[in-house]
């Protein structure tokens, strides 16, 4: 009998360092004298969409409840009573830097030290209405006042800020805290997905929003947008509330009009997002600054509620990380005319007007100059501005080909001598210091397993299958022959296989002294004896193992002399026995989905292509058995963590498999939950992670618990909404897939580094400095980088990944991937996979709906082409293992289908 890897009915946040109970989670603040006032009385408000609930001595808001639902808040209402102290922030709140007479900034907040507000009277669309004096210290040279009113109809909250002086201010910086429930303590998933929201931010000035969505995916959004002089310029967090930030609190974010202060201060030298600017307030004058909440259908109707609400709205193709050989375009959609356009850095970005759509629409043709990030500042007639930012890259097939060198040359680690069986390997980089990472108090970093340690090799490895290059597997060879086989993954027995968790450890009195550094604090519970780096127990490195003999078994069966170290089928044996492996080695944690958990759909697929009957139904009744197991479950994507976005690609992968719809749909919204799609590059496709900079990232000032761009979670999410945008053409699935996909190679360098995600703090905005677990991001990328072509009935013919071009009723498309090996034409729902060439380019004729393949010429390795397409298209070729196997010519090669 299989072994039986569950073993809980139902998944509970389990942390592996889990705070005892849910009191010690608020031990820091529990013993604060309370001075919100919430056991006075509470006021109710009722707007057409919302039930808003204030706190009578202070107005800040108590519960912000959907009316169609009021059992649900999106603000952390529940946990008044021990946020209830001075500095925790809740929504009402406002910061402010204003500038003294000496010159200097000074900072002001009414959560530093509440007192009771001076209610205002009111009447007309005033719902609530304070002077906040009491709240603010006494030398602040304005006064505030806040209001909660209806436009017609709709909640909007209100600063009246007025210069009580007789000279002139400036306002440096002033934020509005935008406190939602995230806190994830002591909730099981089941409860963080029907209580909890995750909110992303769309910082782009005048047309900038954020937007606050259940963790389920499901039920209206609420979306914050500008009002009045509101413009969303920076996204701060707030990291003086003392709310514990750890693996169960991303932490609170403030919307910041101005952030001129901060940039001149904590912020210094750091590129922001947006020109960081003032204002100067005459005496005796008043300015407004009012948001307003509004709530949209659902996570996929977020853009027709913007265009509903008269903002801004802009759709990027393919997205707005553009490699300079794409012809991307920007479709416009506002009612006032475009005044002007500006590009910062100068002529990073080409801007060209390309007509408009059928439907109206303006478009724009961008072109990427200037490699890096770019932002395009859009003026219109009306005096709104909106910026849009983008990340400008070489071509795919360079980043792809500048990577693979890196990894095999300036990482490669070869010294025989090593005392940990690491030589050679691609080991993990500091790329502020240039140097190679030997040793760190992690173990695993420098150890070459746990994804923080084998994420370079990992990635080495899955270059191969975008771009396969002679000299780099041969070195790679002598990587799995010396160290992967034997050293990272060993046997007891045959087919006993075990991965370990790490090969650096430390244990500083079985070996030579000096060996480890004297500069790095080994003292704590990362610093792995012998021992703990031997354990075979953490399933989460068994996929890692799994995917490079695939990668290995692909490159051997599909190509000539390209691989020579092992038969072909030893390497598809051996990530089978890896795939069993991790499930009797590691059942505990096996009974989680793994990241890269959807590569062993891909080692089935390949066992029952070449007939391994008996290794293919033990490996699907083995898969199904924990299929099975996550659609007994209300949420079936926990992880060692207590919330992840790591479990749900495979998850969704063999729900989707076995016919299990509901359960793969659950799982997809749940990914919608926390991948947004919006104009600008860093959030685009952006699936949510904030503490692996702690376990994979460089150590130092940035090792914290902090918002992630295009962590691994990017690429390997883009996995499941690509495939249901394939089963389901969804023009919304498109765009957040390939965001994910772009944004999964967005932070390699130009020189071919590729870093373990990017920095959103404002204090950094900088890649993160050492390589770390990027390898299970760019798996994401490789297995599932594709051009996809549609009709979109807005705007008209698109490529993703390629550029497009019509010729009377032909559409051609030439492909812009680095491996151009696949190709998805949505009006036909044609699915075309090439397991060894590359497509040189595909015309579809409209009229005749005549599909036209033209395949690049033979190569030395690659003398032949093997197609996989549709089983209702037949081919005048001969078929192996369920592909078309097409002889190569010199020159191009024309397929019609």
């Amino acid at each position: 009998m299989h072994t039986k890897f569950w073993l809980l009915t139902g998944l509970v946040l389990i942390v592996s360092c889990k705070l005892s109970a849910q009191k010690s989670y608020w031990s820091n603040v529990e013993h604060r004298e309370p001075t919100l006032g919430v056991a006075e009385v509470f006021q109710k408000h009722n707007t057409p969409e919302f039930q808003l609930k204030l706190v009578k001595a202070s107005q800040t808001v108590a519960a912000l409840r959907p009316m169609d639902e009021l059992s649900f808040d999106y603000t952390p209402g529940e946990r008044l009573e021990v946020r209830d102290k001075d500095s925790l922030y809740h929504l009402g709140d406002i910061n402010l830097r204003i500038k003294t007479s000496s010159g200097h900034w000074k900072t002001y907040s009414t959560a530093s030290n509440r007192a009771p507000v001076t209610p205002l009277a009111i009447k007309d669309s005033v719902l609530a209405a304070a002077d906040l004096a009491n709240t603010l210290p006494k030398d602040i040279p304005v006064s505030i006042k806040r209001f909660y009113e209806l436009d017609k109809g709709q909640l909007v909250m209100r600063f009246e800020i007025t210069n009580m002086q007789d000279t002139p201010i400036e306002i440096g910086a002033l934020g509005v805290p935008m406190i939602f429930n995230n806190i994830l303590e002591g909730k099981s998933l089941t409860e963080a997905h029907k209580q909890n929201v995750f909110f992303d931010p769309y910082i782009g000035k005048d047309a900038g929003y954020l937007e606050v969505k259940r963790l389920s995916g499901k039920g209206p959004a609420l979306l914050v947008i500008p009002k009045e002089h509101m413009a969303f310029e920076a996204y701060r967090p707030l990291l003086d509330d003392p709310t514990r930030k750890s693996i169960v609190f991303e932490g609170f974010h403030e919307w910041m009009a101005h952030s001129k202060a901060y940039a001149e201060n904590e912020w210094q030298g750091v590129e922001q997002w947006n020109k960081p600017t003032s204002v100067v307030l005459q005496p005796n004058t008043t300015k407004n600054y009012s948001l307003k909440f509004v709530l949209s259908k659902g996570v996929k109707h977020i853009q027709e509620t913007l265009i509903k609400e008269e903002r801004p709205v802009v759709v990027g193709v393919p997205g707005y990380v553009i490699p300079m050989d794409v012809k991307a375009h920007l479709y416009v959609n506002y009612k006032s005319e475009i005044k002007s356009f500006d590009v910062y850095p100068k002529n990073a970005l080409k801007i060209k007007e390309d007509g408009t759509t059928t439907t109206g629409l303006k478009k724009y043709l961008v072109s990427g100059k200037k490699w890096g990030r770019a932002r395009l500042t859009i003026s219109y007639n009306n005096g709104v501005e909106q910026t849009v930012n983008y990340k400008v890259i070489k071509p795919e097939a360079e980043v792809i080909k500048d990577f693979g060198n890196f990894l095999t040359t300036e990482q490669w680690y070869d010294n025989p001598n090593d005392p940990f069986g690491r030589s050679p390997s691609p080991i993990s980089y500091d790329y502020e210091k240039k140097e190679q990472v030997t040793q760190d108090g992690r173990v695993w970093i420098s150890g070459l397993s746990d994804e923080g340690g084998a994420g370079s090799w990992l990635a080495a490895i899955m270059k191969q299958l975008v771009q396969p290059n002679r000299t780099e597997i041969q070195k790679l060879q002598e990587f799995i022959d010396h160290v992967l086989w034997g050293n990272i993954q060993y046997s007891e027995g045959p087919y006993k296989y075990g991965v370990k968790k790490s090969l650096f450890y430390y244990e500083p009195d079985s070996l030579p002294k000096g060996t480890y550094d004297k500069n790095i604090d080994y003292t704590t519970w990362a610093a792995w004896d012998h021992k703990h780096a031997n354990d075979r127990g953490r399933s989460f490195n068994y996929p890692h193992v799994a995917a490079s003999y695939w990668v290995m078994y692909r490159l051997a069966r599909y190509h000539n002399g390209l691989v020579d170290n092992k038969n072909w089928d030893w390497y598809l044996k051996n990530a089978y026995h890896t795939t069993i492996a991790m499930m009797e080695q590691a059942p505990y944690y096996a009974q989680f989905g793994q990241m890269e958990g959807s590569v062993f759909l891909s080692i089935l697929k390949d066992l029952q292509n070449e007939n391994y009957d008996e290794m293919a139904t033990d490996l699907e009744a083995r898969m199904k058995e924990r299929a099975d197991h996550w659609k007994a479950l209300d949420y079936p994507f926990g992880s060692e963590m207590p919330w992840d976005s790591t479990g749900q690609e495979e998850v969704y992968t063999w729900t989707d498999y076995f016919g299990y719809e509901h359960k793969a749909n659950i799982t997809l919204n749940a990914i919608l939950a926390y991948m947004p799609t919006m104009p600008h590059w860093a959030y685009n496709g952006n699936a949510r992670r904030y503490w692996d900079f702690l376990y994979g990232g460089k150590a130092g000032e940035t090792s914290r618990v902090e918002r992630q761009i295009h962590h691994y979670g990017s690429g390997i999410n883009a996995i499941p909404v690509l495939k249901q945008y394939r089963k389901t053409p969804d023009f919304y699935l498109l765009k957040v897939g390939y965001g994910g996909l772009m944004g999964s190679i967005s932070n390699i360098t130009q020189d071919g580094f590729g870093p373990a995600a990017f920095h959103s703090y404002p204090s950094s905005l900088k890649i993160d400095g050492i390589s770390g677990d990027y390898g299970s991001g760019f798996y994401g990328y490789a297995v599932n980088s594709a051009t996809y072509i549609t009709n979109n009935d807005e705007l008209g013919w698109l490529a993703f990944g390629g550029n497009v071009s019509q010729k009377g009723t032909a559409i051609e498309v030439i492909p812009t991937t680095a491996a151009k090996s696949k190709i998805y034409l949505t009006p036909k729902k044609l699915w075309m996979t090439l397991d060894a060439g590359s497509i040189n380019k595909i015309t579809y004729d409209t009229s005749t709906e005549k599909v036209t393949l033209v395949l690049d010429p033979k190569t030395e390795h690659t003398p032949k082409a093997y197609l996989r397409i549709d089983d209702s298209i037949v081919l005048p070729y001969k078929k192996v293992r369920g592909a078309y196997e097409i002889e190569l010519d010199d020159t191009v090669k024309e397929i019609t289908l």
